[in-house]
């Protein structure tokens, strides 16, 4: 079951991110503020739940909680300041949406950018441990991937509606077949040659 919360006396928020690993599109990040007797029976880490159950819960926690926030940091941004810190400012952005201040901060992952004057915890798969962090990352991942939905109808030869940018075979094939748009990430080493190596190195390529 997820803890409702790592520390008692301060107001205490989750924050979480979407898409870091992608090859397209840019990163979300989510900070939520839960009542302290929130609970769902279905609330998880969101790569532990379908989409169906990932879009049930969406207005629930929009509902129930205390006040939340959603950023994005787009593609060229993170070309421009790499995606580690990329994710970092998303989150920063989704905690000032938030409409009541929190004085405890618990991140999903092993690192964090400080944010102003608010103490954090960093908790390695903390989306699996803790309600607050659970509920950041489904409303990450339901924003990108209806972010990426979008984007999928510009450039429907990517899938993006199915692999939602993530470095699948069959994106890779894309890219390969029709190169690079204006929304990939192009720090990332994605270029039709590489993926050329790439698949060689897999026995992809006779």
């Amino acid at each position: 079951m997820l803890q409702p919360y790592y520390q008692k006396t301060f107001r205490e928020a989750g924050c979480d991110e979407a898409g870091r690993g992608c090859y397209a599109g840019p990163v979300f990040a989510a900070a939520v503020i839960l009542p302290k007797d929130f609970f769902h029976p279905l609330l998880n880490d969101s790569k532990q739940i379908n989409e169906a159950t990932r879009n049930l819960l969406r207005p629930i926690i929009e509902k129930e909680a205390v006040c939340y926030g959603v950023a994005m940091v787009c593609n060229e941004e993170i070309d421009h300041i790499n995606i580690l810190r990329a994710s970092f400012k998303a989150m920063h952005l989704a905690l000032d949406q938030l409409k009541k201040r929190p004085r405890y901060l618990i991140i999903d992952g092993n690192r964090f950018a400080p944010y102003p004057d608010v103490k954090h915890k960093c908790i390695i798969k903390g989306d699996g441990l803790y309600a607050s962090i659970a509920a950041a990352s489904i409303l990450a991942k339901t924003y990108r991937d209806a972010f990426m939905k979008n984007l999928h109808n510009e450039y429907p030869l990517y899938n993006w509606h199915s692999n939602k940018g993530y470095g699948t075979e069959e994106h890779r094939l894309a890219i390969e077949a029709h190169g690079l748009c204006k929304h990939h990430r192009m720090s990332f080493n994605i270029n039709p040659q590489q993926m050329a190596l790439n698949f060689e190195e897999e026995g992809i390529l006779m």
